[in-house]
């Protein structure tokens, strides 16, 4: 058993999104465009390309995508997205909370964006690549010497 965090990181998500929509219905920055739609969008768009990408490659060495147990993996994965990021999945959820905020063109909730990669940087992150070094040592070690935590 690790010292991961008991929250999985989809309803931190899921809140992040929750908590920029409830913002949104209290400030008025106008009516959503088109064009901020549009960017929002292709924003989530890209964030769910990217981690999509993550999961593929996790699916393709077959090891867990089960961030609250990641203790269970079987294999280091650094092929596909992993080469660019160590962590396409949360990159990617970022990339959706972002969108989200610019979709909705709720600007004063982008600092929920800024929480959420903090949280996932300093409490959801640190036990997995713990658990992943102790898993896999070296390897791991040279792996995260390379390849950044975000990009």
């Amino acid at each position: 058993m690790t010292n991961a965090p008991k929250v999985p990181p989809l309803v931190v998500l899921a809140a992040g999104l929750a908590l920029a929509w409830l913002i949104d219905r209290f400030v008025d920055e106008g009516a959503v465009t088109p064009v901020w739609f549009g960017w929002g969008a292709g924003v989530v768009g890209i964030g769910t390309a990217v981690a999509l990408a993550g999961v593929i490659e996790f699916r393709r060495a077959r090891t867990t995508v089960d961030p609250m147990r990641p203790e269970r993996a079987s294999a280091l994965v650094s092929s596909g997205i992993y080469r660019v990021t160590r962590n396409p999945m949360y990159l990617g959820f970022a990339l959706i909370l972002v969108g989200w905020i610019v979709a909705l063109r709720c600007l004063p909730a982008l600092p929920i964006a800024a929480v959420f990669v903090l949280y996932l940087d300093r409490v959801q992150i640190p036990p997995e690549e713990a658990a992943l070094q102790a898993c896999f040592g070296s390897a791991f070690d040279e792996y995260a010497s390379r390849v950044r935590r975000w990009l």
